[in-house]
């Protein structure tokens, strides 16, 4: 029995070469790992000798030979390769242990690994004969096969094969997206030809939106996020929800502003959003928005959460609190909250296409990203915002565009008081966000998704109190709105931009 091994991750290397030595195993290598076998004082047969070939081409082309590639790929039933075999002096490989270059630490031509990919791939296609290890971690699992029967199982030799394509076609993905991102490609940035997703579990989660089912937290290959660097100090298992809704309110709580902020979300949509000189009044005033629906619900703050707020969110039963970082007292009163997951996080990252499943493929989209530029905003009214007013318009944008549509949003002294969400008219949606608000948006901002398509979508701002409204404007009717709103004495905003959220 032959085994090749050529591996850029030299993790344990030496002593599963010993292992497969030990076993009866002859050892052929190349380059930096069979230097490495040499210095252990393993007796291994280097690449450019079996060949006759060195590394050529700064070590672009090592193991490209008919030697390697006939060795990995011949049938060993079939009558024409065993002759090619014997006329071409080249003798059978029965196990393939490479890993690959890491292209996504730092993506260049040079980190593009060509060799390892074809190994892994010849090895693959000939499981019936050959056995490919692409990860240290399956060393024991070729040890074991090895040591209780002196051959690869058909089983282990098909799983292995599974995994090493796996590890191609997560590579591939990597260098396609590193190109089509525009280093050397020409496709477009937003939305290309074809797009190549390899995903990687990373956590079993408690179950899915559902207790019957079945949910997991995947990492796409090459990539990394706040969700991979983050630490769960206390409480249970993380459910899909409690992932999906902690997403959503990290990200917005985010999109806030440098001042301190608290968000707190209920299937996946706010129910409270509160801006603050101090992060406990921040959150006590986030909370404060619809306490009721705060029940269970997720808290994503953007400061350091420290003792007095912990004291704050005590009596409050909630599912999620995640923030930068906790002072020790704070996290000490938290830990007592035997249920509730703490969760310590770096910020997100940019959003990316979002993709959500159709029959047969999928639905693409580029992210919604919130403008919010008074410049391009245009008070369409005679009545002119204050400054303060200005305040609570940005504000109940930021937070509308995050509301699942038809959404209203109403927001007064930096604090929504009022959210109307999921409605499938926009009177609906205004008149849920003015009973939730149940008098406290006096003088404040009226926010909604899109425009109103006839006046009355105004009488929620009426009947709340409201001052101002922010809306995109594009109506047909736009001018009979208008009209309305000058009648009531509102200041009106148009944005120019739709924000509907499913």
């Amino acid at each position: 029995m032959r085994a090749l091994l050529s591996v850029y991750d030299k993790t344990g290397i030496v002593d599963f070469a010993r292992a497969l030595h030990d076993l009866g195993v002859a050892l052929v290598s190349s380059s930096n790992t069979a230097r490495a076998l040499s210095e252990a004082g393993l007796p291994v047969v280097d690449v450019g000798d079996l060949t006759g070939v060195p590394p050529i081409l700064g070590h672009r082309v090592v193991t490209l030979h008919p030697k390697i590639h006939g060795g990995l790929l011949a049938d060993r039933q079939d009558p024409e390769h065993q002759a090619d075999l014997e006329r071409y002096d080249i003798e059978p490989i029965d196990l393939v242990v490479s890993n690959l270059y890491p292209f996504a630490s730092d993506p260049s031509i040079e980190l593009l690994d060509i060799g390892g990919p074809a190994m892994i791939r010849a090895a693959a296609k000939n499981h019936q004969y050959v056995g490919v290890v692409t990860d240290p971690a399956q060393y024991e699992l070729v040890l074991s096969d090895l040591r209780a029967d002196g051959v690869l199982s058909d089983a282990t030799r098909r799983t292995l094969a599974l995994a090493a394509f796996r590890v191609t076609a997560a590579y591939d993905a990597q260098i396609v997206e590193w190109l089509a991102a525009g280093d050397g490609g020409d496709e477009p940035a937003e939305l290309p030809e074809t797009i190549s997703v390899t995903l990687h579990r990373q956590q079993i989660l408690r179950y899915g939106e559902n207790p019957h089912q079945v949910g997991a937290r995947y990492r796409t290959a090459g990539r990394s996020g706040w969700w991979d660097t983050a630490v769960q100090h206390g409480g249970k298992e993380m459910s899909y929800l409690n992932v999906y809704d902690t997403e959503a309110a990290w990200r917005l709580v985010h999109a806030l502003g440098e001042g301190p902020a608290a968000v707190v979300i209920k299937h996946a949509n706010p129910c409270g959003v509160a801006l603050a000189t101090d992060i406990t009044s921040a959150y006590e005033r986030a909370h404060a928005c619809d306490p009721v629906s705060a029940f269970g619900g997720i808290v994503a703050v953007n400061r350091p959460v420290t003792a007095a707020m912990a004291e704050a969110l005590a009596p409050v039963f909630t599912e999620v609190l995640v923030a930068p970082g906790f002072e020790s007292d704070a996290l000490l009163r938290l830990l007592e909250k035997r249920n509730l997951r703490i969760l310590e996080a770096q910020p997100p990252g940019p959003a990316d296409l979002s993709l959500r499943g159709i029959d047969g493929g999928y639905l693409v989209q580029t992210p919604d990203v919130v403008t919010v530029d008074r410049s391009q905003w245009r008070v369409v009214t005679q009545a002119q915002p204050t400054d303060a007013q200005w305040a609570d318009l940005v504000l109940a944008w930021q937070v509308v565009a995050k509301v699942t549509s038809n959404a209203i949003v109403l927001v007064k002294d930096g604090q929504a008081v009022g959210i109307g969400c999921g409605q499938q008219n926009r009177r609906d949606a205004g008149t849920l966000a003015g009973v939730k608000a149940d008098g406290r948006a006096a003088g404040g901002a009226y926010a909604s998704d899109a425009f109103f398509p006839f006046a009355d979508g105004l009488d929620g701002a009426v009947e709340a109190g409201a001052a101002t409204v922010i809306q995109p404007g594009g109506s047909i009717r736009d001018e009979e709105v208008i009209a309305a709103a000058d009648a009531a004495g509102l200041a009106m905003v148009f944005t120019g931009e739709r924000h509907f959220r499913h």
